[in-house]
């Protein structure tokens, strides 16, 4: 990167008009939520973001009416970010967004160790014009799916939809609803889990609930569709969006999902699954230009299908 503000790219200068201090770094992410926090955070360290003239830290704190600016350089191309042909259960599409039912084994986007064969390199084909909405490795994302997460997943195709459909997940307009087959059987008909997750204080590359001071807060909604027997199907609804949030609540209770490898129990099952039983079912959503409700279904996988009929049986 160059100097600031030197050479191509966006220079955005924004009031603080709030009466109490408040960090940059998480006033900055909450006023560019097209950006991800990791990239605002690299802007930060490159003195790309002034406080009133003078460099800002992710420490600094804002008081009322200073003035910050915020340069923005294009994002930096990735080599192995190419278009791969591949099939796509497109749920919806327009010339703003595209809303997609993942199969299981599909990562969302490329990183250091899977840098090819992922959604966003499919996307990349089907939709020519998504490279630069968003960032470096997320081009149109709005959220996440695990890799054997299935469903409902929307990607935007402007800038502009990006940011109103990442509003819109943040200020819960967007529904998101799973199914999931538990473990066990819970003891109420329906609940809500609210415990704060953060990585994991021993593994770091499993999440955890944690305390509020280190964690981040997370709300899930549950409520029993069918027992099972010894398992019961689940549906889910998200008031935030935390990395494998029904996963580690789930975890959590006692119930974790069945054939999660990460936060479940190993026990031999009916039927060979190649990770958690889990599948975004429905997606709502505000359109980002026309403002019309957006209501997406998918169905469910044949694994999951397989699965619950063989569970019906056991437990009949």
């Amino acid at each position: 990167m160059g100097a600031f503000g030197e050479g191509e790219g966006e220079l955005v200068t924004l009031h603080y008009p709030k009466p109490l201090p408040m960090r940059l770094d998480r006033w900055l992410v909450s006023q560019r939520p097209e950006q991800s926090r990791a990239r605002i955070q690299k802007f930060i360290d490159a003195g790309y973001v002034r406080v009133n003239g003078v460099t800002g830290r992710a420490k600094t704190p804002l008081r009322t009416d200073d003035t910050v600016e915020l340069w923005m350089p294009p994002p930096e191309p990735l080599p192995y970010l190419v278009p791969q042909p591949m099939a796509l259960d497109v749920l919806f599409e327009d010339e703003h967004l595209i809303v997609i039912n993942k199969p299981a084994g599909l990562t969302v986007h490329p990183a250091p160790g899977n840098k090819d064969g992922t959604l966003v390199n499919g996307l990349l084909h089907h939709c020519p014009d998504l490279p630069g909405i968003g960032g470096e490795m997320r081009p149109g994302i709005v959220h996440r799916l695990d890799k054997d997460t299935t469903g409902c997943i929307v990607v935007a195709k402007s800038q502009e939809a990006l940011v109103k459909l990442q509003v819109q997940i943040q200020q819960r307009i967007a529904s998101r609803e799973y199914l999931a087959v538990v473990h066990g059987r819970p003891a109420a008909e329906s609940g809500t889990i609210v415990a704060a997750i953060g990585r994991h204080p021993v593994d770091r590359k499993k999440y955890a609930v944690v305390t509020d001071a280190t964690g981040r807060h997370a709300c899930t909604h549950w409520r029993l569709i069918e027992p099972l027997g010894d398992y019961a199907l689940l549906r889910f609804k998200l008031d935030t969006g935390r990395t494998h949030q029904i996963r580690v609540h789930c975890a959590h209770t006692g119930h974790p999902i069945v054939g999660d490898a990460t936060y479940g129990r190993c026990r031999k099952l009916p039927v060979a699954l190649s990770g958690q039983a889990l599948h975004a079912v429905r997606l709502a959503l505000d359109h980002p230009i026309s403002g019309e409700r957006l209501v997406c279904e998918a169905p469910l996988p044949e694994v999951f299908e397989t699965l619950l009929l063989a569970l019906r049986r056991r437990s009949s």
